[in-house]
């Protein structure tokens, strides 16, 4: 029984991490305008992911250090504070995103405005954060969060053209109404929700708040194997349920009600219930996760104590950061603007920012210094060197590929 629970933080990781707002958004818009077209972009993704926590989790086992707390000290303080402002920035955007998310959720299942629900969505994370024991909070929000294999479901009950989707996925064409510039800003989006940076400091700083060490590799292995993979089978859902259902009848989606229309379809009410429960604990579990990482990457760079593992008092300034972090998403939330659109930005300054977060973690994994007998492997070396090369491609084509296409419009 403690080993099930031991895979409880690679769930969240994959629910409220691989598959938060902007996966549930971006499987959605790109199914719906592309149909399984950019399919290949999610195994993708999952592998990159895989490698990326799986060096991150193994970093902090083995040195008993969180990311920026090395980053710091391996790289010297200008260029982690270079890292820290950009990760920092990125960081707040997806939190925004993930409450207004949450906000959104509540409002399917209530029909009251999304307004109403963003300073109570701000509140419940915040107390979550102050009050819930850790493990509590991995347990609870990963378990809530597995409703939304409803999506699944979903695409069996709508009894598709099974051959007709793998061809759109294994021989991918880019329909007449869609320009290739289009095409391929919406694989970087896509492939940005897929490998976002808070993602690898919620987990290499879960490792830390869980106190694992070289004991524990294992632990980190099965964590990363099964919660990624999960997310990846469910976004690959979400996707295949707008290729189904939105493609054909030419509906973009442009709000996250658009997301659970071929739920609706294909289980009504009850399935509509389960998805929405789904989607809720994804967007909560993912703000809890973004507010964690804020107060996390910041106290480790400037040395503060942090942990939920020490009592409020005992780490004041890592809770006052996420406290303000958490009141500043909220403030930008009460201007109007779109979660949608906040999310299809985050992700996309996901993928510019990447390179660097995932290059030092790249270069610690390696160092004896750190790991000892535990660095890279040749396997997981040259996996790793591909991927910093296609990070390092999405990140240089992300900005011109955004003006050229209008951010995808």
């Amino acid at each position: 029984m403690p080993k099930i629970f031991g895979v409880a933080l690679g769930i969240l990781t994959a629910i409220g991490g691989f598959l938060d707002v902007g996966d549930l958004v971006m499987s959605a818009v790109v199914g719906s305008r592309f149909g399984l077209a950019l399919a290949w972009v999610i195994p993708v993704g999952v592998v990159g992911i895989c490698l990326f926590a799986q060096m991150s989790g193994r970093v902090a086992a083995v040195s008993g250090r969180a990311t920026f707390e090395i980053i710091r000290e391996r790289l010297g303080p200008r260029i982690a504070a270079a890292d820290l402002s950009a990760s920092f920035f990125i960081n707040l955007m997806t939190m925004t995103a993930e409450i207004g998310g949450v906000a959104l959720a509540f409002q399917m299942a209530t029909d009251v405005g999304r307004m109403w629900w963003i300073p109570l969505a701000a509140f419940g994370v915040w107390l979550v954060i102050w009050r819930v024991k850790f493990s509590i909070m991995e347990n609870v929000t990963g378990l809530l969060g597995l409703c939304l294999i409803v999506f699944v479901v979903t695409v069996v009950a709508l009894h598709p053209n099974w051959s007709d989707l793998a061809r759109q996925a294994v021989r991918p064409a880019i329909p007449d109404s869609e320009s290739a510039t289009t095409y391929w800003y919406m694989a970087i989006s896509l492939f940005g929700s897929s490998i976002a940076p808070y993602e690898v400091f919620f987990y290499s700083s879960g490792a830390i708040e869980e106190q694992w060490t070289q004991a524990d590799l294992g632990k980190s292995r099965l964590n990363v194997m099964v919660g990624f993979p999960l997310g990846g089978i469910l976004s690959l859902s979400i996707a295949a349920c707008a290729a189904i259902v939105l493609w054909p009848s030419q509906i973009q989606v442009t709000a996250l009600s658009q997301n659970v229309m071929p739920v609706v379809l294909a289980g009504g009410k009850l399935a509509l219930a389960f998805a929405i429960v789904g989607i809720v604990a994804a967007t909560f579990g993912a703000a809890l996760e973004t507010s964690l990482s804020a107060g996390y990457i910041l106290a480790q760079f400037l040395g503060w104590t942090w942990g939920k593992f020490r009592r409020p008092a005992q780490a004041a300034r890592f809770h006052i950061v996420m406290l303000l972090s958490i009141i500043t998403g909220a403030a930008v939330l009460f201007t109007g603007v779109n979660p949608v659109t906040v999310t299809e930005y985050s992700v996309v300054f996901s993928a510019i920012a990447l390179p660097l977060t995932y290059l030092p973690i790249l270069i610690v994994a390696n160092d004896p210094e750190y790991m000892g007998d535990q660095t890279n492997g040749r396997v997981t070396n040259m996996l790793s060197s591909v991927y910093l090369v296609v990070i390092l491609a999405a990140s240089l084509a992300a900005i011109p590929l955004m003006i050229v296409t209008g951010a995808g419009r």
